[in-house]
C-alpha cells in the first residue's frame, strides 16, 4: 500500500498527500468504485491506517480533489473578476458615489484608484471600512480581542494602508505586538484550495495536522519543522514561520515589557493557531512566556483529536489564552469536513454567534462578557467567508 514520496520518516509518522494536478477526471471517478486508493498517482501516502477500506473517506477525497480542480480551472477569470470588482468599488468610493462618479467622468475629473495608496481598500475591507479601535484600556479584558479583530481585518490591506492605520490609530500601545495572518480572500482560488485540501501529516507526539496549512506556514517538505534553518537563497520565497519567529525574538529581547498576540481570520486563523503549535513544538520559551493569546475568527479545523489534546496541554502549561470567534452560517469553520477516518477537530473556547450577533450556547462566563464586543467592533468580519 505504501508509496514512497522521499519524505523524511523522522519528520512524520505517517502522511497522506493529495495532488489534484495529477488527477484526471476519469481516474478520479474510479476512486468511488475501486478500493485501490493508495495506488492512485494523485495520492502519496505512508499511513498506519488502511486508506482503501472506507467509502466515506474515498468520497471526501473525491470531493476535495474535484473541488480543487474546478477552482483551478476558474482561477484566472476569478482573480481578474476580483481585481475588476475591487477597482470598481474603490473608484465609486473615491468619487463620492455612483452619481458623482458619472458626473466626474463627464467633467473630465474622474478620480482613479491607486492599488498602492493607503486609501485603496480590498474587497474585504470595503465590507466594513472602520479602522479605529474601540476606546478600551490595555487592562480591559476586551482589549486584546478588539485589537485582534481589527488586525485580522486590516491584514487584507496593502502596506501603505497598514502603515497609516498603525501610525494614526494603533500606535498608543508600544508594548503589544500583533501577528495577523491574512485569510481566505474571496477571489483567490489557491487559498480556497488550501482550505478544502484534506492532506495531512502525523507529527510524532503532536498528532495529525492539515497539510495545506503547514505548507502555507513554511513547511520544508523533506525536513518538516527544524528548529533552526540554514540561510536560504534570497531568490526563494521566505518561510513565514521562521521570518516571523526571528522578528519576535529580536523585538521581545529589546523590550522587556512587550507581549504579543497572534490572530487571523479564516485561513489566517488556522495559520495563527498552527504558529503557536510550532512554537510549542520547538519549546520557544521566551516567545511562549510573552504570548498573551491567540484569537481567531472563522477558523477552519487544523488537526485531529491527538493534536487537540496536545495543544490543550501546551496552552494550559504556558498560560496562553486561545479563543475562536465563529459565526453560525460561516462555511469555513466546518472545513475540512469532519469524518470518523479523517478526524479533523476543533478545540479551545468558542464564541458562537447567530445572524443577529447574539451568543448561542455560551461555554463560560468569559464568552458571555465578550458577546457585546463582537456586536460593537467588527460584526461584518464574522460574516465573511
Amino acid at each position: 500500500m505504501e508509496k514512497d514520496c522521499h519524505c523524511n520518516r523522522g519528520f512524520a509518522n505517517s502522511y497522506m498527500l493529495l495532488k489534484h494536478e495529477d488527477a484526471c477526471f476519469f481516474d478520479l471517478f474510479r476512486v468511488l468504485i475501486y478500493r485501490n486508493l493508495s495506488q492512485r498517482k494523485f495520492v502519496e501516502c505512508h499511513a498506519k491506517d488502511d486508506l482503501d477500506k472506507s467509502f466515506g473517506q474515498r468520497w471526501l477525497i473525491f470531493l476535495s480533489i474535484l473541488a480543487q480542480k474546478l477552482l483551478q480551472l476558474v482561477a484566472k477569470p476569478l482573480s481578474l473578476f476580483g481585481t475588476f470588482l475591487e477597482l470598481l468599488i474603490n473608484m465609486v468610493a473615491l468619487n463620492g458615489g455612483v452619481f458623482r462618479l458619472v458626473l466626474n467622468f463627464l467633467r473630465g475629473k474622474l478620480v482613479l484608484p491607486d492599488p498602492k495608496s493607503e486609501k485603496y481598500l480590498s474587497f474585504v475591507g470595503n465590507l466594513d471600512v472602520r479602522v479605529k479601535l474601540d476606546p478600551v484600556q490595555r487592562e480591559d479584558y476586551k482589549y486584546y480581542p478588539a485589537l485582534s479583530m481589527m488586525a485580522s481585518k486590516a491584514s487584507y490591506e496593502n502596506e501603505a494602508f497598514l502603515k497609516t492605520t498603525v501610525e494614526d490609530y494603533w500606535n498608543e500601545d508600544r508594548h503589544t505586538y500583533v501577528v495577523a495572518f491574512r485569510g481566505t480572500e474571496p477571489f483567490d482560488a489557491d487559498a480556497w484550495c488550501t482550505d478544502i485540501d484534506i492532506s495531512w501529516y502525523e507529527i510524532p507526539s503532536v498528532g495529525r495536522i492539515h497539510g495545506g496549512f503547514m505548507k502555507a506556514l513554511g513547511l520544508k517538505k523533506n525536513i518538516g519543522w527544524p528548529k533552526e534553518i540554514e540561510e536560504r537563497d534570497t531568490s526563494l520565497s521566505p518561510l513565514a514561520y521562521y521570518v516571523i519567529r526571528d522578528i519576535l525574538r529580536k523585538v521581545l529581547r529589546e523590550n522587556d515589557k512587550a507581549k504579543f498576540i497572534v490572530t487571523g481570520h479564516s485561513l489566517g486563523g488556522a495559520l495563527a493557531i498552527l504558529f503557536g503549535t510550532i512554537l510549542c513544538l520547538h519549546d520557544e520559551t521566551l516567545l511562549l512566556e510573552r504570548l498573551e493569546g491567540i484569537y481567531t475568527f472563522g477558523q477552519p479545523r487544523v488537526g485531529d483529536e491527538a493534536y487537540a489534546k496536545y495543544m490543550r496541554q501546551k496552552l494550559k502549561e504556558h498560560c496562553v489564552r486561545y479563543c475562536r470567534f465563529v459565526y453560525c452560517n460561516d462555511l469555513v469553520p466546518r472545513l475540512p469536513y469532519d469524518d470518523k477516518e479523517m478526524m479533523f477537530k476543533h478545540f479551545g473556547t468558542c464564541l458562537f454567534f447567530n445572524r443577529h450577533y447574539e451568543l448561542e450556547n455560551p461555554l463560560s462566563a468569559t464568552t458571555i462578557r465578550l458577546a457585546d464586543l463582537a456586536q460593537r467592533v467588527t460584526p461584518l468580519l464574522l460574516q465573511i467567508i
